[in-house]
Parts: structure tokens; sequence; C-alpha cells
């Protein structure tokens, strides 16, 4: 299996014919290219699950369906496709048929030229400028300022990634939109398209500015994962030394105060202020150090390598 197409679904029943003939028509001019069609029902209760049933029935040789208990999210559901698939190459896609399929092939070439990532760029979205565009441009000004991967559309679904990249981490809470961050973490060749996006035909959008929110509370934990995942002690005794260090300098300028100006250093509440901030300092180190024994733990006992290997060369000549 050469490709592999994940589509999370909910409640998009009347998307789905015309999304399959799509993928169709898109993928029948790409010769030589062996291609399913995974579809995740994340909990549809407007017969959606029963319409990819159908599809499967009319195409098994192309329609794999993945049908979740309840509604887990889109990125549970994205996860459970990308677990059930086969193919080499990845791509994900929106079942609302804003991401038009046909620019399926244009990723999958750029995958062909040595790309890892391929990220789609709705360079003219076809969605409300206030609750969609804003809010969209904002946080992928902060998604790429926090983890130094700069793309223009994080929240852009259709992108393609070799399975090799997606391989070392599970995706919770709202993080499939950070998967770019996290393969480049580990060295993945990367590149951004323009895909064409269409305005919404049926069914109701499933964003709202709510997302935000949860965006912003997973940053945090992209952002530790991506820096300091191996070495917390960077995070947690750097924090420590630093409170530490403002400690001893609010202790120095009591102490020349008393020499200088006579003013006692006991009644002052900075004493009290640096003595607590100096515990604080204390506690992050300890807190570093024992983060440090739980990852070393974690890679130890999994056997979890501590690097990523893209290719090996050996020329090994054999002694006539």
């Amino acid at each position: 299996m050469n490709l592999s197409i994940v589509v999370p679904v909910y409640n998009e029943v009347e998307n789905l014919q015309p999304l399959h003939n799509k993928i169709h028509a898109a993928l029948q001019d790409m010769p030589g290219k062996h291609w399913e069609m995974i579809l995740v029902d994340d909990g549809s209760t407007d017969g959606s699950l029963q319409a990819i049933e159908q599809l499967a029935s009319l195409d098994p040789e192309h329609v794999c369906v993945v049908e979740l208990r309840r509604n887990f999210g889109q990125t549970a559901a994205i996860a459970a496709g990308i677990d059930h698939s086969q193919g080499e190459v990845i791509v994900l896609l929106d079942a609302d048929l804003q991401n038009d399929p046909e620019d399926i092939p244009m990723l999958v070439e750029k995958i062909d030229q040595g790309y890892d990532v391929v990220s789609g760029w709705r360079r003219q979205r076809q969605d409300n400028f206030l609750t969609r565009v804003l809010p969209s441009r904002i946080a992928n000004w902060l998604i790429s300022t926090v983890t130094g991967v700069h793309l223009h559309d994080y929240g852009c679904t259709l992108k393609a990634y070799r399975r090799e990249v997606l391989k070392g981490f599970r995706l919770y809470g709202e993080m499939h939109r950070f998967i770019p961050a996290y393969a480049h973490s580990v060295g993945a060749k990367m590149v951004e398209v323009p895909v064409s996006h269409q305005p919404r035909q049926f069914g109701k959008t499933k964003y709202g500015l709510n997302r935000t929110l949860k965006v912003i509370l997973d940053l945090f934990t992209v952002k530790f994962l991506i820096s300091y995942a191996n070495k917390p002690i960077y995070l947690f005794g750097g924090a420590g030394v630093f409170l530490i260090a403002l400690s001893g300098a609010v202790l120095f300028f009591l102490m020349v105060r008393k020499f200088t100006l006579g003013i006692d250093i006991l009644p002052s509440p900075l004493l009290q202020m640096s003595a607590m901030v100096m515990i604080l300092g204390s506690q992050s180190i300890l807190m570093g150090l024992i983060a440090e024994l739980l990852a070393r733990t974690y890679h130890e006992s999994q056997q979890k390598p501590t690097y990523t290997v893209r290719k090996v060369i050996r020329d090994r000549m054999e002694s006539e």
C-alpha cells in the first residue's frame, strides 16, 4: 500500500458520497499508486456511519471503515485512522469538502521529491473572517513563534506525511494540528504548499472560538515535549538557578543597605520574600532532578532511543 487517506467523519452524511467520488477522480491519474481511504466515524448521529459502510460495500478495494464507540474528537479520530492505515504515505483530509481532493496528487508529488511533511496552506480561505480566519491567523503566529516551526496554516487538515515521521508520539487533546512541529523535532524535511479552499455547502462547521483556548493550553504541552522532554532539568533547573540568583541579589541589596544606610535587615519584607524565592528555586531544581529520573526511566524501560535516524550507509568490503 503506497498511500493512505485518513478522513475523520462527524455528522457529514451529505458530503461523503461527493467526497468519495472526488477522491477517486483525483487518484485515478496516479499510475502505480495503490491507495486506501480510511473513513473514521467519530460517533456520528446523522447517518454518516451507514453512509460510509455503504461506500465500503460498494468499493471494498479502497474504503476502510473505522467506527469509534462515541465522539472522541478530531484528534482521536485522526490517531485511529493513522493506526489502522497501511500506506507508506499518509494524507489527512477533512470530510467537509472545503479542502479539494484534487490537491492530493500535488502533495504526494512533493513527498516523492524527498520531503517528509507537506503542509497545505489555505491562502484564500472561504470562511468568516472574524470567527474563523482572524483567530486562525493569531493561533498560527503563536504556534510558529513558540515552536520555531513557521507555517502559515497549522489548522489546515490537508497534509501529507511519510509514515516514519509519525512514529514515536501519541496524539491527545487538539494536538493533531501540532504534528508538523513534532515531525520537525525529529528532523523531518518540510514544505508548505498553497491548496484550494471551498466554502462549505452541506452540514455545519464543528469549529468554534472555544477551540482557541484548547490550542493555547496544548501549546504548553507541545513546547515542553519538543524542547525539554529529554532534558527536563534544563527547564526546571534553569528556573531554579534564576530564582536562587534573584534571592541572592535581594539579600546582597539588604546587606549593602544595612552597612551603608544602617537600615535593619530583619524588619524588611524583602528578607521573607528572598527566603521564599530561594526555597522555590531549590524545589524547582529538585523537581528537575526527579523529572530527569522519570525521563530516563521512560526511555530505558521502553528502549526508546534519544535520537532518530534518517538512513544508514555502510560499505563493507569483503577481503579476498
